[in-house]
């Protein structure tokens, strides 16, 4: 999994008056759990906006005056009218100490079922794992190649290495749902061989 570099600075202050004119200075009010002791800290908005709205997921090295921590981001708490962004809450990411991240789904292959006229669904972007940082995956690949009409790709079918989905066995990743054409032309072939033998 890739990083992303993010400054940050003690918050001396940690008032809602002091928090409210930090935010005009375009800087965020953060803190930094999961370690030795918890650090509020102040970290630019245009960098976690960088961080927020990218396609791939990412883990912070999050530099605070000079001292470098890997973190991942657990909650973000966004304005309800501006979406301008409140608080973050970074966890430290401790060796040994797994996290738990979601990340993107990428389908490879062509689907028999899509070929036959059905319509490939992608129920969920991301599903959640659960691993040692180094470990996890930029990505989890699911190969639709052996999918037909109606079937689906579950949670619980998923295998991974080193890394351990977070997420219901039952829950529906991908299927190839039933067109209208396909399931009229299904309804032929099973009215077919009846017509045959009432004649």
């Amino acid at each position: 999994m890739k990083s992303v570099s993010i400054s940050g600075s003690i918050r001396e202050n940690v008032g809602k008056k002091d928090a409210k004119a930090q935010r005009k200075q375009g800087l965020v009010p953060a803190v930094l759990y999961g370690g030795e002791k918890q650090i509020p800290l102040l970290v630019k908005e245009m960098e976690m906006n960088n961080l927020i709205y990218s396609p791939e997921v990412r883990y912070v090295e999050l530099d605070v005056e000079g001292k470098v921590y890997k973190a991942t981001v657990q909650e973000l708490q966004f304005h309800p009218v501006t979406d301008h962004l409140l608080h973050v809450d970074f966890l430290e990411s401790v060796p040994e100490r797994p996290v738990t991240i979601a990340i993107p789904v990428k389908i490879t292959g062509t689907a028999p079922g899509v070929l036959r006229g059905g319509k490939l669904s992608k129920k969920v972007r991301k599903v959640r794992v659960r691993g040692k940082l180094e470990d996890i995956p930029e990505f989890i690949t699911i190969d639709i190649s052996n999918l037909d009409i109606l079937d689906t790709i579950r949670a619980g079918e998923v295998k991974l290495e080193k890394v351990e989905m977070v997420e219901a066995p039952s829950m529906i990743i991908v299927t190839v749902l039933s067109s209208r054409n396909v399931s009229e032309a299904e309804t032929t072939e099973e009215e077919a061989p009846a017509a045959t033998a009432a004649e």
